[in-house]
């Protein structure tokens, strides 16, 4: 427990540092915090990172990754990222026969879902920090919502927990929990609205919070299942005590993009 409390601090102090200065320290910090989990998703399926499969991996989550404006001063080509994006896909369809399905179709389609997975969901959160005037505020918003929701779940969970929110995938989560979490999501989401109004209303920052809090949940439970699958504790351990990026932005990656793609922020 105290490894895991040291860690977790550090890990917050360099993480909301990273948030305050914005810009190139942020989108470098988390282009190495999503490579990261892309090697975790990698050694989980048994894809070695310095393979070539693993390289192209790599490769085509960057490609997700990256802000438009960087992938358009640094590619001179007259693709946009979408498009390369698909011109990928089908290269890795044709390693399929080239390499006499040692690289298999299952395969292929683990690379593409774990590059949009991971790719996009830190893609949306740099873009988050990135909007002018109320980025960080924002960031600082949706994390705190989600931090809260795990606290408020993990302890009202071990409170009060009776009724299993979903066994067969993570056995020692709770309804009572999951309530308890968009409880305490509500409070600390008011609370920071009423010192930073950064929405039009409260009512709109009150349906992002139920949101967050809701899907950061899902977020969770989906990398649970990934873990089940793969028959692994922790995605990593660069993190002692917590395991790895991917078990500590599980959820983040997750909300972030269904929150722009509902056009909520």
């Amino acid at each position: 427990m105290k490894q895991r409390i040291i860690t977790g601090v550090i890990g917050a102090i360099v993480f909301l540092s990273m948030v305050i200065l914005g810009g190139w320290f942020f989108s470098i910090f988390i282009s190495l915090v999503a490579s990261v989990a892309m090697i975790e998703l990698l050694k989980m399926k048994k894809i070695a990172p310095l393979s070539l499969m693993g390289l192209v991996s790599l490769a085509s989550m960057w490609l997700l990754l990256v802000p438009t404006s960087w992938f358009d001063q640094l590619i001179p080509i007259t693709y946009t990222k979408v498009e390369t994006f698909i011109f990928l896909i089908l290269v890795l369809l044709m390693f399929t026969v080239l390499t006499k399905n040692s690289f298999t179709f299952d395969e292929v389609g683990f690379v593409i879902l774990s590059s949009v997975y991971v790719g996009f969901g830190f893609h949306f959160l740099i873009l988050t920090r990135d909007i002018p005037d109320i980025g960080m505020h924002l960031v600082f918003f949706v994390l705190f919502i989600i931090w809260a929701t795990d606290s408020g779940a993990y302890f009202a969970g071990r409170s009060f927990g009776k009724h299993k929110l979903w066994p067969d995938i993570s056995p020692k989560k709770t309804i009572e929990g999951s309530i308890g979490g968009i409880l305490t999501a509500l409070v600390i989401g008011s609370v920071f609205y009423s010192f930073f109004p950064i929405f039009p209303n409260y009512l709109t920052a009150l349906f992002i919070i139920l949101i967050a809090s809701t899907f950061g949940q899902l977020g969770d439970l989906v990398e649970s299942a990934l873990k089940r699958h793969y028959a692994v504790k922790d995605s990593g351990n660069v993190l002692p005590g917590h395991g790895g990026i991917l078990d500590r932005f599980d959820s983040l990656i997750y909300v972030m993009p269904i929150l722009h793609l509902l056009q909520l922020i």
